[in-house]
């Protein structure tokens, strides 16, 4: 068992979210000193959820979630590495969050407020990075951003459990909801399902019939349900997250519904073909505003963003057309087109053989949409 610092040896138990092994933990260290070579910096600390989440494979550094940064900060030196928390944390992370990888503990009482000093101390008073504002720090963010973005075989092995945990989550949702339930309570079943399979919901979204149309972030309310329901998640575990859209009608689907939703996937799905590796992130967009106009509802895209690249974020950014830089091999995006009433998202990997959809379950209703020869695959709307 690697030494973690004193007091703090790694016990026996080993969390489900330990799935780091050696060529993982071994890119994002090479990542990180091509990063610290570009800036020239003798250390560099990831405080924020995402970050700290990427480099430790999966690791958590939260304890609300309303906040994007953690309770500890994830500290590299370049031959070293360390996490700097105080002793109310220290024991669960090296038990249960870096298990096994390496990292050594720099603590201090909670009451004296030292993990800045513990950081600089790290650095030994050489530039160091940081991925939030610390005074004399150099603010990496922009540059962790681009570290992340292409994931690693054990990330995408792990995307694709979650992404299939959430579908199924979503289906359960769908399958025991019943007309006449509110907003609130449809929430509540869709996070139950999240949260017993220790999944944190940091997104959930729910619109009844005409809130549907009105609302484009449709927080969920005591209204109660009568035709229809949308049913939005961005659902976390490992860091990663997935985000998704599904539709459940009560009832016969109402006809402007129907046009609406089979405009609207039309839309998803040539974005997903677009999303192929070193095509330019704004021309899927254009895609998506053609076939908006192609589909009857030129002006759709204008009252939402339509998504944008994701993984340890809902959203790394949201895709405009005046957005640079290119798809990257591995990358992964969710895409969120949405028309008045109706929205279609999933989470995807472009990888370089195509779009890999994360987030479909097998016994969702589905439409197969023909785009230049391929057949993809979106979520219809569920019938009870």
């Amino acid at each position: 068992m690697p030494q973690l610092g004193a007091g703090f040896e790694g016990s026996d138990i080993v969390a489900d979210c330990m799935f780091a092994n050696h060529n993982e933990i071994a890119e994002k260290e090479a990542r990180l000193r091509s990063l610290m070579d570009e800036c020239g910096l003798a250390a560099v600390a990831l405080s924020t959820n995402a970050n700290f989440a990427w480099f430790t494979c999966g690791g958590s550094n939260h304890v609300g979630i309303a906040s994007e940064v953690g309770v500890a900060a994830a500290v590299f030196t370049g031959d070293a590495k360390y996490i700097v928390c105080d002793n109310i944390e220290a024991q669960r992370l090296a038990d249960e969050e870096v298990a096994g990888q390496g990292f050594e503990f720099r603590t201090c009482e909670w009451y004296e407020a030292r993990k800045i000093d513990l950081i600089r101390e790290l650095a030994r008073g050489r530039r160091f990075g940081s991925d939030i504002p610390i005074e004399g720090a150099t603010t990496v963010s922009s540059q962790l951003d681009a570290a992340r973005r292409e994931l690693t075989d054990a990330e995408i092995q792990r995307y694709r459990l979650l992404g299939r945990e959430v579908s199924e989550c979503l289906l359960l949702t769908a399958q025991q909801i019943e007309r006449g339930m509110t907003e609130n309570q449809i929430a509540g079943v869709l996070n139950s399902h999240l949260i017993s399979r220790g999944i944190v919901p940091i997104v959930t979204l729910i619109a009844a019939d005409e809130r549907a149309a009105h609302y484009r972030h449709p927080l969920p309310t005591d209204k109660p349900t009568d035709r229809y329901v949308m049913i939005v998640t961005g659902a976390r575990k490992w860091g990663l997250v997935v985000s998704a859209t599904r539709i459940v009608c009560f009832d016969k689907v109402p006809k402007d519904l129907r046009e609406k939703h089979d405009a609207v996937v039309r839309v998803d799905a040539e974005m997903i073909n677009a999303t192929r590796v070193g095509v330019p992130m704004n021309q899927v967009l254009r895609k998506a505003i053609e076939t908006y106009a192609r589909c009857g509802f030129p002006e759709e895209w204008r009252f939402h963003h339509q998504g944008g690249p994701t993984g340890y974020k809902s959203r790394d950014f949201r895709v405009t057309l005046e957005t640079e830089g290119c798809v990257s091999k591995n990358q992964p995006f969710a895409w969120n087109p949405s028309i008045s009433g109706t929205k279609s998202e999933d989470t995807i990997i472009a990888t370089s053989s195509g779009p890999l959809i994360l987030s479909l379950a097998e016994n969702w209703p589905t439409i197969e949409v023909d785009v230049e020869g391929n057949r993809i695959p979106r979520p219809d709307i569920f019938l009870k």
